[in-house]
């Protein structure tokens, strides 16, 4: 059976993005379709998150086929989608990860005090303080801070040993990319690389530190990437395979 489609807005031109909802597994998520006249065939990707999904179709393709198209693909949906919560609020008993590891979120009760990593009869816990309505920042805050303790250790040493300097390090919350590097030696990071585990965040760091040398993704720049970083392809698979998973929090 062909799940339901509705339209939320129409296109203000033939090949503007529409927006539409797509149900699925017991979910309603948006779904943006974007017609493009350089594709060749549908393209169906689950945005960061697992909150939203989005389609590439060549231009001129009919509502019908988009909705075979679905149809067939709702397996594959079920089964990714499967990975991801269907809510992404934080609350005192959930759970986040900080460098790979599990941790149960847990209110201290206290309306001052900081963020703390502790363990509670063999599991991993993370304990906040502050009102309930300020959880989510203040986990936010505690992550950006680890994020840039563990990604500036990483980037020096790893600019260090290819004999560059780095200008500035700068976190944001993208999630078109991980990292980037400018020209100048300016590097920027997504903090929420510090819920991944710590080899990954080290290839993350030994990536851009490499473009410090070669600002582009030739066999020379691969070389000095896995130099740096041995469990580069490793790393790699991870963030391939696992990344969206980074994006599922809602930090407000």
């Amino acid at each position: 059976m062909l799940s339901r489609l509705s339209f939320l807005q129409k296109p203000e031109r033939p090949n503007a993005p529409s927006t539409r909802t797509h149900e699925v597994a017991g979910r309603s998520l948006p779904l943006t379709v974007k017609p493009d006249r350089r594709a060749r065939r549908i393209t169906l990707r689950i945005e960061p998150g697992g909150q939203a999904l989005k389609l590439t179709v060549p231009f001129g393709l009919k509502s019908r086929e988009i909705d075979e198209f679905l149809a067939r693909h709702e397996g594959w949906l079920m089964t990714r989608l499967a990975r991801f919560p269907t809510t992404n609020a934080l609350a005192e008993g959930r759970y986040l990860h900080l460098r790979g590891v599990a941790h149960r979120i847990e209110r201290t009760g206290l309306l001052r005090g900081l963020t703390q990593i502790t363990e509670v009869d063999g599991e991993a816990v993370i304990r906040v303080g502050g009102a309930e309505d300020h959880l989510a920042r203040r986990l936010k805050d505690y992550l950006k801070a680890e994020a840039r303790k563990d990604l500036e250790a990483r980037a020096q040493a790893h600019a260090a040993a290819v004999g560059a300097t780095i200008k500035s390090i700068t976190l944001k919350d993208t999630k078109s990319r991980w990292g980037s590097c400018s020209h100048d030696g300016a590097l920027s990071f997504s903090w929420r690389i510090i819920m991944a585990p710590s080899y990954v965040l080290d290839y993350l760091a030994a990536h851009e530190v490499a473009h410090l040398k070669e600002m582009n993704h030739s066999d020379r720049f691969w070389a000095i990437c896995a130099r740096l970083c041995p469990r580069m392809n490793e790393a790699r698979h991870w963030l391939k395979r696992n990344g969206a998973m980074l994006h599922v929090h809602d930090f407000g």
